[in-house]
């Protein structure tokens, strides 16, 4: 986690539109993290320690989450988040697309966020990405149980280890382009 004035960063997101972000269930549940108006989202952040001039700071004013999200199993991990004013879209802030219903991704595709480096260890600064190759269902449920693997979940990873999302980059963006473009897997 990465404090700033009096906030700190603990999740990503991926905007949807203007007006909406998408986000891990996990993360905006319990201990006011379920209040829109204990939550604020930095549009256009790169380096949590200087105010580059691109940021685009809101407040939410609408958390839905998933109907089906399961706290226990993370199931349906995912939420929808409103924001109390439009963002401004420019070179800094974008919305990413959404794939066609029922796409399966496919390939390497791309995490960021400012999560820990190491398990365990500091956050950075600065924004971080890396490249994933997605895993079958099949692979994944081998490796974490038959029955920790939902059909509302998605792998992605090598199996040595190495790379990998990390905590703090929850709720971030899986960023996919095995169509030609890129989108939110």
């Amino acid at each position: 986690d990465k404090s700033w004035g009096t906030g700190w960063h603990f999740c990503g997101a991926s905007i949807y539109n203007e007006n909406w972000a998408i986000c891990a269930g996990h993360c905006v549940q319990g201990d006011d993290f379920d209040n829109p108006n204990y939550l604020q989202v930095v549009a256009g952040e790169h380096n949590l320690e200087a105010d580059e001039g691109n940021e685009q700071t809101v407040v939410l004013s609408k958390i839905i989450q998933h109907e089906d999200y399961n706290g226990f199993t993370i199931s349906n991990d995912i939420s929808l988040l409103k924001f109390s004013q439009p963002l401004t879209f420019n070179s800094f802030v974008s919305a990413i697309d959404i794939p066609a219903q029922g796409h399966a991704a496919s390939g390497d595709c791309i995490v960021s966020g400012w999560g820990a480096l190491t398990e365990g260890g500091s956050s950075p600064d600065v924004l971080q990405k890396v490249s994933v190759p997605i895993v079958s269902d099949d692979e994944c449920r081998d490796a974490y149980g038959q029955s920790d693997i939902e059909d509302s979940m998605i792998c992605a990873g090598v199996p040595e280890g190495g790379k990998d999302s990390c905590q703090g980059d929850s709720g971030g963006p899986l960023a996919c382009s095995d169509t030609g473009s890129t989108y939110l897997a």
